[in-house]
């Protein structure tokens, strides 16, 4: 796969407050990668960096281009949504597609027409009149009628019903994806993209803890239901993280074998979202006598056990 971003020690501070502390990170054609992580974690921040729109310090390089110095050769290339859908409300949707097929030579029309044919929004009306969701398939539309490489999405359907999100991304695997292109997504919601993600990078105060292809992270982690009979013997091999319910824990490990596990109880393939909350959690510390306790580590500290 050829590498269409590439980031390098990127770092952003606001005064004395460091939002993102030495990102690495590559995406390459044909990745749809996950950027998840916490409130304030710095996703958005990463992003507004990728894009040029928040001075950073580091290297960035989106498809040749750096986004301090070549942003309008860059933006040919790439396309953006967040969650504050930034269309005037006086605008009709016919003329929204008018003005930006006026404006970007990769904007195909007929396209997004074809695309809003399948949709219950009315060409005639005005933006002010829609649904937010309406307006979500709107914004969707125009961006999927632009032949670009990378498509960079900020919590897109944040505020829309369960319904329309399904839709949305249904639609960005139907009418964007290919192996050429790559997609970058923030959200909260991740149990509903998971099965659209290539790879995941999770983010903690402004660091990546983790950065691999989803189905190597699932291979890696284990989640073990234990009953209390054998929780000595599951915390004697060292879990992630604990979740108890109904005088059962659920243990999650991290490269500890199936048959090492095997004693203990019910082994199972961790969701993303099971390893998300693990990591996100503050991290188990260990007493002689196999019992456990929680107190907090620095996301340092988790990604140097995890690589231990």
């Amino acid at each position: 796969m050829s590498s269409l971003i590439t980031i390098n020690g990127l770092n952003k501070s606001y005064g004395k407050k460091q939002v993102l502390n030495d990102i690495n990170l590559t995406i390459s054609a044909g990745q749809v990668l996950g950027l998840i992580g916490p409130n304030g974690a710095g996703k958005s921040t990463c992003l507004q960096a990728l894009l040029g729109l928040t001075s950073f310090e580091g290297d960035i390089e989106v498809l040749g281009h750096n986004p301090k110095h070549k942003r309008h050769l860059m933006l040919q290339d790439i396309a953006y949504i967040n969650d504050t859908v930034a269309l005037p409300k006086w605008i009709r949707v016919d003329q929204a597609i008018e003005y930006v097929g006026g404006v970007h030579p990769k904007f195909n029309r007929q396209k997004a027409l074809d695309f809003l044919a399948k949709t219950n929004v009315p060409l005639n009306a005005k933006v002010s009149k829609l649904s937010k969701g309406m307006v979500t398939q709107v914004h969707l539309a125009l961006i999927l009628a632009i032949d670009v490489k990378v498509l960079v999405l900020d919590e897109p359907t944040l505020g829309l019903d369960i319904l329309t999100r399904r839709e949305f991304y249904n639609n960005l695997v139907e009418e964007f994806y290919d192996q050429e292109k790559a997609v970058i997504i923030t959200t909260h919601q991740i149990e509903e993209i998971e099965h659209i993600l290539t790879d995941v990078a999770f983010i903690k105060q402004g660091e990546i803890v983790v950065s691999e292809p989803v189905e190597q992270l699932k291979s890696r982690f284990k989640l073990v239901a234990v009953t209390h009979d054998q929780q000595a013997q599951a915390y004697a091999l060292k879990p992630l993280a604990e979740n108890k319910l109904m005088g059962m824990s659920s243990f999650l490990f991290d490269g500890v074998s199936s048959e090492k596990l095997a004693g203990l109880g019910h082994i199972s393939t961790p969701s993303l979202a099971d390893v998300f909350t693990g990591l996100m959690q503050k991290p188990l510390t260990y007493t002689s006598s196999h019992s456990a306790t929680v107190s907090p580590i620095e996301p340092s500290v988790i990604k140097k056990e995890l690589s231990a």
